[in-house]
């Protein structure tokens, strides 16, 4: 039987996903059937070095021992259930039990006993064997709906107002939520429209009945989120990326809100003149013929690779060399694939999480600029001022690219290096020479090689660079030609 080996796996569980959406909720209290490393993964490290959050207060483990796993861990539920009662800590609280993978390896299934303990407590199976962090999500949201939400609504409850929006799907552990979450917030209500609920992210057990006052549902990803909009019954959108892919969502918005069309052109027309004119400047003017010059790869959520693919490859011209997107269709690249590929040749940008950039240094690839756009990774997102989403996201980005450019031609020019045994300064080295030094075929094979490896932008400096150390090289050593050894020599000094 064929073996399938699992590299840097990018998604977390179905359980982190869950207890991720339930933390929202400033009402409910989190108690996850576990040992006691969960709370200190889950409730703190993770979210404390993934994105600088603070740790989860809401969350208590069952602190399963080695007596638990052998007699079941009821006990342990219990013992935790009674703790947080006398300490006040379930005071207006609703309780939610959620499974773990370790729990779920015990099959302890608490619903019925905690029915006993608790009439109002929730017991959430997680399925954190089966299903990662995106299905767990989903999951989350319309059990908190299922459960907290349409028992409380009157069937086939009109909207209270046909422009009220409903955000869907901004939760803990999401990458760069604030930003992305503004933007939209912006964009919706400049056309009119008029936020009801930012669910789970500003909602709670309290206001989830609110979620079927709303005409309109815009989901802020494509990973999760989109299972609740259809349970709502509503018409839904998901949240744009680029020029063109936000001005279709906002006349599209406008259309299903019933904001007079005017108002939504005149918004549009404002936002180039504003929002939008760094796009302008930075893509028609001097650096307008570079980014059909540079290829990029793109790892991420489904919603980053989607829209990041539509930006930079249909608005801006680039080339897409490939993209995978989480959760992984069939035909995308999987890890293995993904460090083989940037192994054998990086593009000029490679937007992806800490598994990207470890497979670039590990490729000492320094021709490439890598932009962080998901998690996992030690990589900080609180400020509304970096959204990829939106017109705002589209000038973020194309900010962020220019300034990469000029950083790649900057890497392959020409520095003069000074080096001093005594500290003083040192003589300026000598940039060539008049004459000319030939080169012997396996020497020139090798430079056009190593160039092929390098961005066409930086190309140019590049070889004047290789070129310039080789000859240098070869100098120095008093020999007549440059050769195969003296090249490789300059690629492995100028990595």
């Amino acid at each position: 039987m064929a073996i399938t080996l699992i590299r840097d796996i990018s998604d977390s569980s179905s359980y982190w996903g869950a207890s991720w959406v339930f933390g929202c909720f400033p009402d409910i209290h989190i108690v996850c059937d576990a040992p006691i490393g969960c709370y200190n993964l889950l409730g703190m490290a993770v979210t404390d070095y993934t994105d600088a959050l603070p740790h989860m207060a809401n969350l208590t483990p069952t602190s399963i021992r080695e007596e638990d796993v052998i007699n079941g861990t009821a006990g342990a539920l219990e013992r935790t259930i009674n703790d947080l009662r006398r300490l006040g800590m379930l005071d207006g609280k609703r309780l939610v039990v959620v499974s773990t993978a370790e729990s779920e390896m015990i099959s302890a299934d608490h619903q019925k006993f905690l029915a006993q303990l608790d009439p109002e407590a929730r017991f959430f199976w997680s399925q954190s064997l089966e299903q990662d962090e995106w299905q767990g999500r989903d999951r989350a949201l319309q059990f908190a709906w299922n459960h907290y939400g349409r028992p409380f609504v009157e069937p086939a409850a009109p909207p209270r107002a046909a422009n009220l929006v409903n955000i869907i799907g901004p939760s803990l552990g999401c990458f760069n939520a604030p930003a992305d979450l503004h933007e939209l917030k912006r964009l919706i209500t400049g056309i009119g429209g008029e936020l009801n609920l930012v669910y789970p992210y500003e909602g709670s057990v309290a206001s989830t009945p609110q979620l079927a006052a709303a005409a309109v549902n815009v989901v802020l990803y494509r990973e999760f989120g989109s299972a609740l909009a259809n349970d709502l019954g509503r018409p839904f959108l998901y949240a744009p990326f680029g020029v063109f892919g936000t001005t279709r969502f906002l006349r599209e918005l406008g259309n299903l809100i019933g904001a007079p069309p005017e108002r939504v052109e005149a918004f549009i027309a404002q936002e180039k003149r504003t929002t939008l004119q760094p796009v302008w400047d930075l893509w028609r003017g001097p650096q307008s013929d570079w980014f059909a010059t540079v290829d990029c790869a793109i790892v991420g959520g489904r919603s980053y690779v989607e829209g990041l693919r539509s930006f930079l490859g249909e608005e801006l011209g680039m080339t897409i060399a490939w993209s995978s997107g989480r959760p992984r269709l069939a035909a995308e690249p999987d890890n293995i694939e993904i460090r083989r590929r940037l192994h054998a040749k990086s593009p000029a940008f490679v937007f992806g999480s800490i598994n990207e950039k470890i497979y670039l240094a590990e490729a000492n690839s320094r021709a490439t600029h890598f932009v962080p756009i998901t998690f996992p990774g030690p990589v900080v997102r609180r400020t509304t001022g970096t959204p990829f989403m939106g017109y705002a996201g589209a000038a973020n980005i194309m900010q962020e690219l220019v300034n990469r450019f000029y950083d790649m031609v900057f890497n392959f020019l020409p520095v003069e290096t000074i080096r001093s045994a005594d500290g003083g300064p040192a003589p300026a080295p000598k940039t060539g020479s008049a004459e000319t030094i030939p080169w012997t075929e396996e020497a020139t094979t090798r430079l056009s090689e190593a160039l092929e490896q390098v961005p066409f932008l930086a190309r140019i400096s590049a070889s004047r660079s290789l070129r310039l150390a080789a000859e240098q090289a070869a100098r120095a050593r008093g020999s007549a030609e440059v050769t195969f050894d003296l090249v490789e020599a300059a690629i492995a000094h100028g990595a």
